[in-house]
């Protein structure tokens, strides 16, 4: 055995495919694992003292919030529970294990530790949101400081911090358009939003959510949405235009302002999806571009941890002309304290609980703190870069593609197709990606529908290597080839991991979903508990 594995791991200056293996645990879910009659934690009796002067707590309460049961949690032991998620741990994938630039369009970077260690400072996690705001001072400020960050980044006038996702941040600004219009008695007339179709998904669903119809824009040849077809969707019932840009296909619009300035002569709004702005931090903002509302996730340009889908923050931000319509309420400065203001008659509302997710603004902050004006522009110039290095790489390999935009760049990310591999071969781009895993690896195809054939975004971020973005390409490299000469041996991946295949059609059927495991017994005829 060669005890270089310096050596092993590459072969004429470029990598070789990890060699990978998962373990694998036949783990039950943490309710099947209960035992009756076990204990992780026995909680001490009250003490006679405190029970003679406080009295039966539970009997104090109101009948109506007191539970006719105990909980259904499972009974078991600290030891178990310790090596039951440790298991799990063993069979996971993410951003502190492997090269994670698969998870396209939503900029898995790396999230310096030491902002974890901030927000768990008891400072943070002693904080309570109904404490009177002389006592949370310190919290107020950032939060406000920080709007004044995102203020500079975007060009805006005002931010809300409120939203707790993206989501929630572009049904923020959805909410505010129709407050907008509302106000000049147009609420009824206009009734229509306007997208794309390589927009964040979430600016079509949450206008709909809200009760607009939606208009959809398709891409021209070279894949910049079509300014002719804007054109002609603008109308006296045009609500406003909700993009992102550059798209989910990395492509950036250059006739931006132009579509801007065809809503705004329609009398809609426009609202700038920048909830990726990893590539153009610095380089442009919002307000240039002519822009009424924008927003941010935090938990994706401002390095804060995705957390499997949480905890998010989506900052919302707006021109002087609409920041009245701002969720209620907002953090302002009196010169000597920080205070909530709720004293804002034309506010649309709450858009979540208490004020936004304040651990996560809070790494936000340290993340831009210790970069500097500087330094985020060199966050976008090197996401920029690694995304070009990545694609001059992908594109090499046999059967790949990146639809529109031939021969030109990309910003922060490449949606790219593997059409051509899946006529020559039969394999998917899903089967792609099921392989990848036997390497430590994933990527993501894209959201449905399938615009581009065979899917498959790449977004690298600044995060990463060079050597770290050609082990990826050259994994890449090596499961094109096996698609080429042992098809089979793709298509019944993945052989070393814990991923298995997904059965899509209980996906489309709303009768078939369980969110919870109670849901999934009931569903399966069984009783919701375990005895």
């Amino acid at each position: 055995m060669n005890p270089d594995i310096t050596k092993q791991r590459y072969a004429n200056g470029r990598p070789k495919a990890r060699r990978f293996h998962q373990a694998k645990w036949d783990e039950s879910i943490i309710f099947e694992l209960s035992n009756p009659g076990q204990r992780g934690i026995l909680v001490p009796e009250t003490e006679v003292d405190i029970h003679e002067k406080v009295g039966d707590v539970a009997a104090a309460l109101p009948k109506k919030i007191r539970r006719v049961e105990p909980p259904a949690l499972p009974e078991i032991s600290q030891p178990q529970v310790l090596r039951h998620y440790m298991r799990l741990s063993q069979e996971n994938l993410g951003t502190d294990f492997n090269i994670d630039v698969g998870q396209g369009t939503c900029t898995m970077k790396y999230s310096p530790k030491i902002n974890d260690l901030l927000s768990r400072s008891s400072k943070m996690t002693a904080l309570h949101p109904l404490q009177d705001e002389d006592t949370v001072q310190g919290i107020l400020e950032l939060m406000y400081k920080f709007e004044q960050f995102l203020k500079e980044i975007s060009g805006m006038d005002r931010f809300s911090l409120q939203p707790c996702a993206g989501s929630a941040a572009i049904y923020a600004n959805v909410s505010i358009m129709r407050a907008y219009h509302h106000a000049r008695g147009e609420a009824e007339q206009r009734d229509e939003i306007i997208t794309t179709i390589f927009s964040h998904p979430s600016n079509a669903a949450c206008a709909k959510t809200a009760g607009f119809k939606i208009i959809t824009l398709f891409p021209d040849d070279d894949g910049y949405p079509d300014l002719d077809a804007l054109k002609a969707a603008v109308s006296e019932r045009t609500a406003g235009l909700m993009i992102t840009n550059p798209e989910d296909t990395g492509i950036f619009n250059p006739k931006i302002e132009e579509f801007v300035k065809v809503v705004h002569n329609a009398g809609g709004l426009c609202s700038y999806d920048q909830a990726n702005a990893n590539g153009v931090l610095g380089i442009t903002r919002a307000k240039e571009a002519g822009f009424d509302l924008c927003h941010f996730n935090l938990h994706k340009t401002f390095s804060t941890p995705h957390g499997c889908g949480g905890p998010g923050s989506g900052a919302c931000g707006v021109t002087s002309e609409l920041q009245k319509f701002l969720p209620v309420p907002v953090i302002d400065f009196n010169g000597e304290n920080y205070y909530f203001d709720y004293n804002r008659p034309d506010s649309i509302g709450k858009i979540g609980p208490f004020y936004g997710n304040s651990s996560v603004i809070l790494k936000a902050y340290a993340w831009v703190m210790c970069l500097g004006a500087q330094g985020l522009r060199e966050v976008a110039e090197i996401a920029v870069l690694n995304n070009n290095y990545l694609m001059n790489k992908i594109l090499q390999i046999r059967g790949v593609s990146a639809p529109y935009a031939r021969g030109k760049r990309r910003i922060e990310q490449v949606r790219y197709s593997w059409e051509e591999l899946a006529a020559d071969t039969g394999v998917s781009s899903e089967q792609i990606g099921l392989r990848a895993v036997d390497f430590g690896l994933h990527y993501w195809t894209s959201h449905h529908p399938y615009i581009v054939p065979e899917p498959c975004t790449l977004e690298p971020t600044e995060s990463y290597t060079r050597e770290e973005l050609d082990e990826y390409a050259a994994i890449m490299e090596h499961v094109a080839g096996e698609a080429y000469t042992n098809p089979e041996l793709v298509k019944t991946a993945p052989h070393n991991s814990t991923i298995h295949t997904i059965d899509h059609a209980p996906l489309d059927d709303p009768e078939r979903w369980a969110v919870t495991w109670r849901a999934y017994r009931r569903k399966m005829g069984q009783p919701a508990t375990s005895e």
